[in-house]
């Protein structure tokens, strides 16, 4: 195949398929935890670290890497003992991040606007062998964290009154959540970009619960299509010269939406189905017994 014979594109791929199965796995956790703009902010505060890796001159993943688990360990501090200004501080922590990173990358030496759309959209081209190296080890940081302790996630994501009382360590793992959530946004930020990953986190999700019922399902199949529409997005932005992350968020909403169409009538023939069967069970349909009358 063409596409395969460059070089970039063989990194931009891999990096697209490592997106595609960390940015769902972390995502399911975080819409049972009704966190779905959580990927949002964290890639706000992430561009302050995009900005110091410039500034500083060292590799702007592991900058932004860094200063994203900060920034999420302190949203979930925020969440635990905010009360009713934790609003507040998380939209100064938010804005404040990307307003840090547009000022380091315009202080850095060489900095400019086109390293900033190339971090907040995706960008093909720029994925270097040192990015691949770096997405590779914290996908499989994120991976670990996602499959290995799935049911204490799932535990804690569904009740967290439930999980405390069970003897789960409540709190320590909302942080791995929030620190993972963290990671993967880094991981996907050189492919579907800061500005757009948190579709990536919760659209497959989404799309995959239209046809699922339980937990490991619809973690299968929304990582199912999160690598299809990565690697579908990425080859698409190839051959038709369009932003690779909006091409990839694009393609991710069409399968929501169709598999939304194809679950509405399933669903319904679901419903007639459990009713008829309700129905013809003798031991639904029956009356009680009236007692006698007593003359």
């Amino acid at each position: 195949m063409e596409i395969l014979e460059y070089a970039f594109m063989q990194r931009a791929l891999l990096a697209a398929v490592l997106v595609g199965i960390t940015a769902p796995a972390v995502g399911i956790y975080l819409v049972q935890r009704r966190q779905a703009l959580m990927g949002d902010g964290i890639g706000h505060v992430a561009m302050t670290g995009v900005g110091l890796g410039f500034l500083l001159s060292t590799s702007p993943v592991w900058m932004a890497t860094a200063v994203a688990i900060v920034g999420a360990v302190i949203m979930e501090l925020i969440r635990w003992y905010g009360k009713t200004r934790g609003d507040i501080a998380l939209a100064m922590l938010f804005y404040g991040g990307m307003a840090g990173g547009v000022m380091f990358i315009n202080l850095a030496p060489g900095g400019s606007n086109a390293n900033l759309q190339s971090y907040l959209f995706g960008s093909l081209s720029t994925v270097s062998e040192e990015d691949v190296t770096a997405i590779c080890l914290l996908a499989a940081f994120v991976v670990l964290v996602t499959v290995g302790l799935r049911r204490q996630l799932f535990a804690v994501s569904q009740d967290e009154e439930f999980a405390r009382v069970t003897g789960l360590p409540v709190r320590a793992l909302n942080l791995l959540t929030a620190v993972t959530a963290a990671v993967t946004v880094t991981v996907a930020m050189r492919v579907v970009g800061l500005l757009l990953v948190s579709a990536l986190m919760v659209v497959p999700v989404a799309a995959a619960q239209q046809l699922t019922r339980s937990f490991a399902a619809t973690f299968a199949v929304s990582v199912a299509i999160g690598v299809a529409v990565t690697i579908g997005g990425t080859a698409t932005s190839y051959y038709q010269d369009v932003p690779p992350g909006a091409t990839i968020v694009l393609l991710t909403i069409g399968v929501f939406i169709a598999l939304t169409v194809l679950a509405t009538p399933l669903a319904r023939r679901r419903a007639r189905a459990a009713a008829a069967a309700a129905a013809s069970d003798p031991a639904e349909c029956a009356v009680p017994a009236q007692p006698a009358a007593k003359g």
